[in-house]
């Protein structure tokens, strides 16, 4: 060894890199979650998560084992912030009109999040990630079965909870990630967020309206 030159140690695998770099595991579910607003879940690999967080690809593996993982905190964040617990008391109609509501809060949150769920999660080799995910996805179901609970009035009809969220959960979601269609539906130079609007405000009224008993 060259007199004066300091030995160093062989490097950690993804420590040294995330400490030098200031980029931890929020910054990388952070860049998943905003490349998932442009892009299929197929193109956002590890590479482009780690370069959109301008970190080392290794810090995925770092920090959540594989990218199966760190798209699954994604969802699991997103998730949290959505997801409703089913409602201890109020009227029916009112939750179902905020259920509707909070469904395109979610989809609007990440625009392929409906389709990540379906080809990657869906498929995930990790027997935790999908039991997860299957608890996750439930919620919502429980949710609608509790406000029919709740609804000693009757002002609503029975519907099955899965086929309720399926419906409501593809009707929201075409919006978004039918976006190329919708567009050449509408006269161009049209303000696709007040477009939105209107239809959110559309489907709730075509829900509410068709399961209310009159």
């Amino acid at each position: 060894m060259t007199a004066g030159r300091k030995k160093t140690g062989k490097r950690g695998k993804g420590r040294p890199t995330a400490s030098q770099s200031g980029v931890g595991r929020e910054a990388l579910i952070a860049a998943a979650r905003a490349l998932l607003q442009d892009f299929p879940p197929a193109q956002v690999t590890s590479t482009a998560i780690a370069r959109r967080a301008n970190a080392d690809p290794a810090l995925v593996r770092y920090y959540f084992g594989n990218r199966e993982n760190l798209l699954f905190e994604v969802a699991n964040q997103i998730g949290a912030e959505t997801n409703r617990p089913p409602p201890d008391a109020g009227d029916p109609v009112e939750l179902l009109v905020e259920m509707v509501h909070n469904t395109f809060r979610f989809t609007r949150s990440a625009k392929h999040m409906q389709r990540l769920m379906i080809e990657e999660l869906d498929s995930a080799s990790s027997p935790e990630v999908r039991s997860k995910m299957r608890e996750w996805n439930r919620v919502p179901l429980s949710y609608y079965a509790k406000l029919q609970e709740l609804d000693g009035e009757g002002k609503l009809r029975a519907f099955d909870p899965v086929f309720m969220h399926l419906a409501v959960v593809g009707i929201s979601d075409f919006f978004a990630s039918g976006a190329p269609l919708v567009e050449l539906l509408v006269p161009e130079g049209t303000d696709m967020e007040e477009l939105g609007r209107q239809y959110e405000d559309f489907v709730t009224r075509l829900v509410t309206d068709g399961l209310r008993k009159r």
